[in-house]
């Protein structure tokens, strides 16, 4: 018998320690492969973390509300072979009489590390080595299957335990995927964009011991009398159906060593930091493990001149010279998420759009006057805390607009509380972060909170509950915004509210020509639960009241 220390995985993108919630194990209990053995949770999500191995539970790390560092470690099983770590933890009697343990002519502390060139399954039978199928943990609550982002690895590459091996989205966060051994990657079961199913094999490794299957991957053409293979000689693969081969790998461009649209690889940190400096990673060579972008990379790129390549110019050199060929991009990841959520919105709610011009004058001399004498501890006002307060006001004549409906259920929820989404552009794509209770809100504090939670949803930091929960959201483009747009509804509400950019525009007041600033609101409703004439009456109630902005926070 032998000992597994199993280590908390990473469970969030850039997540350096979770909170243990609760066990789901006790010491003396004996496990399954895949079991759930313990509930943790981090800044997006709760995460049920199953065991790697089957064995009996020897040791607890931890208490509920106890905050573990990734890859610290969790629970220690007693397995049959070697495990993964040479002896009985001082803390915990050992389950067999000592007689019956291996010799081992160093013990390493109980403290320490496992040893991470140690076999880590039942007991090793040949230098053959066996066959480890990794299959993919339960990354978050309730999800049944997550989208394969991308490889960190390929067929034939040598890695350590905890080395990071993949990139996989839920519907809540983007996770980095650990090997919970050390080995030889055999065979990759899937590519980028495929959905792979919680349980389901996602890495299969050639490791020392036999591992935990009986025989070879079907995937990996092995003898019994084979040497295990190491990186500079990979294992002949066999392609099958959902696996990716290094012979399937598209052509890499020369520069960074990806394949075109490949999603470059790099931490949190690493990511920041270029977005800090305005440096595309995907022009960035890395040179950590699996290609990975570390910062001394980026500072090299940096120190050569940091400039994104130049299209190779004609032989001719002529500037109207002819181009040829065509560039395929696969939607993965958060677009795709995005492009889905879209579709889904488009194809259960039938919209109507709603376009009102505003005289936003009124609004801009008071928003001018408030940030001329603003304290200093209060932030300068855009427009946004005024059209967030309008909505507001304008909900409690039309609660219906203010709601949530399960078409499948047929079931409107209307909400007491304004829980006001702002739609906003991000690095990784479009994002809603939420105002929570924008009804209890000042102007200053409404400014505050949306830029507090837009910026958190900009750099990566966004709490799982700063975006979700929205009622009714805004959809503004800024300077950008245009003169008319029909926004998309943010399924499952039923209204979205759109200011386009507010310009300077000749118009017809009290008989005389004059220049006002003026705004178009382009408004689309769930036509099931709005009708057009409720439309109508709730955006030109936000009108009167931006028009005479006095009766914003009266009553």
């Amino acid at each position: 018998m032998g000992r597994f220390v199993f280590k908390l995985p990473d469970v969030g993108e850039g997540t350096a320690e979770a909170e243990l919630v609760g066990w789901h194990v006790k010491v003396g209990d004996t496990v399954a492969e895949d079991q759930i053995v313990a509930d943790v949770m981090t800044d997006k999500a709760t995460v049920e973390i199953t065991a790697p191995v089957s064995g009996k539970v020897i040791a607890l790390h931890g208490e509920p509300g106890q905050m573990i560092p990734v890859r610290g470690p969790l629970v220690e099983f007693e397995v049959e072979g070697a495990g993964n770590a040479d002896d009985v933890p001082a803390a915990a009697p050992a389950p067999k009489p000592a007689a019956e343990a291996a010799p081992q002519p160093a013990p390493q502390p109980a403290s320490q590390p496992a040893t991470k060139t140690a076999p880590v399954a039942p007991p090793p039978v040949s230098a053959a080595g066996g066959n480890y199928v990794f299959k993919l943990p339960d990354v978050g609550e309730g999800t049944a299957e997550a989208e394969l982002v991308g490889w960190h690895v390929k067929v034939g590459d040598a890695v350590e335990e905890d080395q990071i091996i993949a990139d996989i989205m839920t519907d809540k966060a983007t996770v980095e995927i650990t090997s919970p051994v050390a080995g030889t990657v055999a065979a990759l079961h899937g590519e980028a964009g495929q959905q792979v199913p919680v349980g389901g094999p996602l890495v299969s490794f050639n490791v020392e011991g036999r591992g935990n299957v009986a025989s070879a991957p079907a995937s990996v053409t092995t003898s019994p009398a084979a040497p295990k293979t190491d990186a500079s000689a990979p294992a002949p693969v066999a392609k099958v159906a959902g696996a990716a081969t290094a012979s399937s790998a598209k052509p890499v461009p020369a520069l960074t060593g990806r394949a075109p649209g490949e999603r470059p690889s790099a931490s949190p940190a690493v990511r920041n930091r270029a977005r800090d400096l305005g440096v595309d990673l995907t022009f960035v060579p890395g040179s950590g493990p699996a290609g990975r972008i570390t910062h001394e990379d980026l500072d090299g790129f940096i120190a050569g001149g940091g400039s994104v390549p130049a299209s190779t110019p004609a032989a001719n050199g002529s500037t109207y010279a002819r181009a040829e060929g065509s560039t395929e991009v696969r939607i993965i990841g958060l677009r795709r998420k995005i492009a889905e959520k879209m579709a889904e919105s488009v194809r259960r709610i039938p919209h109507i759009t709603y376009v009102e011009e505003i005289d936003m004058t009124a609004v801009e001399e008071l928003r001018v006057h408030l940030n001329a004498t603003k304290k200093k501890d209060q932030p300068k006002l855009n427009v946004l805390p005024f059209i967030a307060r309008a909505i507001v006001v304008a909900l409690r004549d039309q609660p219906q607009i203010n709601a949530t409906y399960d078409d499948e259920a047929g079931v409107l929820t209307q909400h007491a509380p304004v829980h006001l989404g702002i739609a906003a552009q991000t690095p990784n794509g479009l994002m809603v972060s939420v105002v929570r209770h924008a009804e209890a809100r000042d102007p200053y504090d409404t400014a505050l909170e949306i830029a507090r939670v837009s910026g958190a949803a900009k750099d990566g930091t966004a709490k799982r509950e700063e975006l979700s929960g929205s009622t009714i959201t805004i959809t503004s483009l800024g300077t950008l915004g245009g003169v008319v747009h029909t926004p998309i509804i943010n399924h499952p509400e039923v209204a979205i509210v759109g200011p386009n950019k507010i310009a300077e525009r000749v118009v017809v007041k009290d008989g005389q020509m004059v220049v006002r600033k003026m705004m178009n609101l382009s408004s689309s409703f769930d036509h099931r639960i709005v009708d057009g004439h409720d439309a109508a009456v709730f955006v030109q109630r936000i009108k009167g009241l931006l028009e005479n902005p006095a009766t914003l926070w009266m009553g």
